[in-house]
């Protein structure tokens, strides 16, 4: 099971989601998305979060909430999550340390978890697929602007 959550409807509506449990959590490692912005947190057993951002925006582009109060949370884009077949189910690492980010959370701001709760949907994803299709939309788009581009340089070649 997987619980989705909808964040900042006046700002497209960001989507967050994270799994039920270590075994969910597996595949959100394993099928995640460039997109992707991992949270946890530090040092705490606790869910992994995922903050799925739009094409061209950065970790720069997100702010925080939280639950309980005086935690650290620790958070870096997916793609340097780091698993290793030694580590424990739902256990990463990171590739860069330099891109893992801390955000020390005082207090507990009520008013943004409440919001997002009342947007909470489960869902039972198949992850693989849902990566396969965009893997396969992604190729596809390469392909088309390959063949523009080599369609350019044709007609120009051929009227020179």
């Amino acid at each position: 099971m997987v619980f989705y959550f909808k964040a900042r409807p006046e700002a497209g509506d960001y989507t967050i989601f994270m799994g039920l449990d270590k075994y969910e959590n597996e595949e959100l490692i394993k099928y995640g998305f460039p997109e992707d912005i991992w949270f946890h947190v530090d040092k705490m057993s606790s869910a992994h979060v995922y903050l799925r951002l739009r094409k061209g925006q950065t970790i720069d582009d997100i702010s925080e909430g939280n639950k309980v109060n005086n935690i650290d949370v620790v958070y870096t884009p997916w793609a340097n999550l780091k698993k290793t077949a030694s580590m424990d189910a739902g256990q990463v690492g990171f590739h860069n340390s330099k891109m893992v980010r801390t955000v020390r959370a005082e207090k507990r701001l009520n008013e943004v978890v409440n919001r997002l709760n009342k947007t909470k949907v489960e869902r039972k994803p198949d992850l693989k697929a849902e990566r396969e299709a965009v893997n396969a939309a992604e190729r596809a788009e390469r392909k088309l602007l390959l063949r523009d581009k080599v369609s350019f340089i044709h007609f120009h070649v051929s009227n020179f």
